[in-house]
C-alpha cells in the first residue's frame, strides 16, 4: 500500500493535469496496485521528481536558500580577515543593537560606581574603582569581539541567530552586576584594601550565591557564543564555507567551549567547597590564561 500512496501523492504534488494525462496516471496507479496486491511485497521502484524534490527540501530549507541567495557569486572577491572571507562586512541591524547593549552595560558600570565627585577626597576615592572598571571592560570586550567576529564572518540575521543574540543581550545586562561585585572584591583582596571595595560581612549562603550567579552568567554568555558559531557551522553549505573556513568555524565552537567549562567548574566549586576555600571559585577563571593559548597552539598545529 505504500507504493499506491506514493504514486497518488505524486499525482497530487504535480497539481492540475490535463484530463488525458490524469487518465493515464490513474490507470498506472490501478495496475500497479493490482500488481502489488498479487505479489504481496514491493517490486516496483518508482523514481519520480517527487522524491528528488523531497530530498532537496530536507537538505536545504527555505531560509537556507535565502542565505545562499544573499551571497555574492564570487566569494573570493570579499575582503578577508585571517584568511576568512567576510560575508558580513556591512554592519547589520542585529550587530548595531548588540553594540548598543554593550555600550549601555559599560555605562552602567560607570553610573553604578558613585556620583560625580565634588571634592578632592571623593575624587581620589573614586579612583579606587578604576581597576575594577578596567577589568570589567576587558571581560565585556572579549565577548563583544567574539560577537563582532561572528557577525563579520557570517553576516547572519536568521531567526535562530537573532534569538541567541537577544538572549546574549539579556544575559550581559544581568551579568554586569555580579561582574563588578566579584572584581571589586578581588582587587580589594589583592591590593590589601587600596583599590576596589569589600562587599562587607555576608553569610556563607550569600557568598556562595554571588559566585554561583557570576559563574552562571559567565557560562551563559560563553554558551551563547558557542551556539552562534554552531549555527554558522550548521549553515556551512548555504554559506559556502570552504575547508579552511569550516575548520576555523569549528575551532571557534571548541574555543568558546573552554569558558563554558571553566564557568561550570566554578559553579560546582562555589556550591561544594567549604567556606574557607570558596575563593577558588573565582581564581579558577585565571586557568583560561593557560587553556586558551594551549587550544590556539593545538589548533594551529592541525591542518585546515
Amino acid at each position: 500500500m505504500c507504493s499506491e500512496r506514493n504514486m497518488r501523492t505524486f499525482v497530487e504534488c504535480h497539481g492540475d493535469l490535463s484530463q488525458h494525462h490524469s487518465g493515464q496516471l490513474n490507470e498506472i496507479v490501478e495496475n500497479s496496485t493490482r500488481h502489488w496486491r498479487h505479489h504481496g511485497h514491493a517490486q516496483i521502484t518508482l523514481q519520480t521528481p517527487l522524491f528528488i524534490c523531497g530530498n532537496i527540501a530536507s537538505r536545504m530549507n527555505e531560509r537556507a536558500q535565502e542565505i545562499a541567495s544573499g551571497l555574492p557569486p564570487d566569494l573570493d572577491s570579499l575582503p578577508r580577515l585571517g584568511g576568512f572571507r567576510l560575508r558580513g562586512i556591512a554592519m547589520t541591524r542585529l550587530e548595531t543593537f548588540i553594540d548598543a547593549a554593550f555600550a549601555f552595560a559599560i555605562t552602567m558600570l560607570v553610573i553604578a560606581a558613585q556620583q560625580i565627585p565634588d571634592d578632592i577626597e571623593t575624587l581620589l576615592a573614586a579612583f579606587k574603582n578604576v581597576p575594577v572598571f578596567v577589568a570589567s571592560i576587558v571581560v565585556l570586550g572579549i565577548f563583544w569581539r567574539g560577537h563582532w567576529l561572528w557577525s563579520r564572518r557570517y553576516g547572519l540575521e536568521d531567526g535562530v541567530s537573532i534569538l541567541i543574540s537577544w538572549a546574549m543581550i539579556v544575559t550581559i545586562l544581568i551579568y554586569i552586576y555580579p561582574l563588578k561585585a566579584v572584581f571589586s572584591s578581588m582587587w580589594f583582596l589583592l591590593s590589601g584594601g587600596r583599590v576596589g571595595h569589600v562587599l562587607g560581612p555576608h553569610s556563607e549562603t550569600e557568598v556562595r550565591a554571588l559566585f554561583a550567579v557570576f559563574a552562571l552568567g559567565f557560562s551563559a554568555v560563553a554558551l551563547e557564543m558557542v551556539l552562534l558559531n554552531l549555527r554558522a557551522w550548521q549553515l556551512r553549505e548555504p554559506l559556502r564555507l570552504n575547508a579552511r573556513e569550516q575548520a576555523m568555524t569549528f575551532r571557534e565552537v571548541t574555543g568558546w567551549s573552554i569558558p563554558v567549562g571553566v564557568g561550570i567548574v566554578s559553579l560546582l566549586l562555589a556550591l561544594l567547597l567549604p567556606r574557607e576555600q570558596i575563593e577558588w571559585s573565582g581564581w579558577i577563571y585565571f586557568s583560561m590564561a593557560i587553556l586558551v593559548p594551549l587550544h590556539r597552539a593545538y589548533s594551529k598545529r592541525k591542518p585546515d
